[in-house]
């Protein structure tokens, strides 16, 4: 009985979200694992990853800085990509979180529809990511990201 018991705990924690930050993949396993390809000058991301609207979050090495962006598909059905990071709060290394239909700063807590990713700019809004549909991939330039390295001085916790 006890066993059950201690299963059952174990499964309301679990579910509850707890074990949340012991249960997440690094950015490596959740590229790999999303189908992610890198040549020596771009990341493709397969449209099919995208589908369900849920942001891909990601993160590139450039010049010992961990460059951090995200790729979805908005609500208008366009796929879009931006930094992790705003011209306000990047200081702070926070980026954002996707809830529904909005990208949530996690530093000031103000949201930003999907929709508008990479085509509002400034302030808090995440900073735009040059993108491009080729075939069945977004395909966003390893240049591209190097240059958003600045929004990144230092490494998240």
């Amino acid at each position: 009985a006890a066993g059950i018991v201690l299963v059952a705990g174990m499964a309301i924690i679990a579910q509850a979200g707890l074990f949340d930050g012991l249960m997440k993949k690094g950015p490596a396993e959740t590229a790999k694992a999303a189908g992610v390809v890198e040549t020596a000058d771009a990341v493709k991301i397969p449209l099919a990853t995208l589908e369900s609207g849920k942001a891909l979050f990601l993160v590139q090495e450039s010049g010992g800085r961990q460059v951090h962006y995200f790729a979805l598909k908005s609500s208008d059905g366009l796929y879009r990509a931006a930094f992790d990071a705003c011209d306000v709060c990047f200081r702070t290394n926070r980026g954002y979180r996707q809830e529904a239909n909005h990208m949530v700063c996690n530093n000031c807590g103000l949201a930003f529809p999907s929709a508008k990713i990479g085509e509002v700019k400034g302030g808090c809004n995440p900073a735009p990511l040059a993108r491009k549909l080729e075939g069945q991939y977004l395909v966003i330039g390893k240049g591209d990201i190097e240059a958003g390295k600045d929004y990144f001085v230092r490494k998240r916790s």
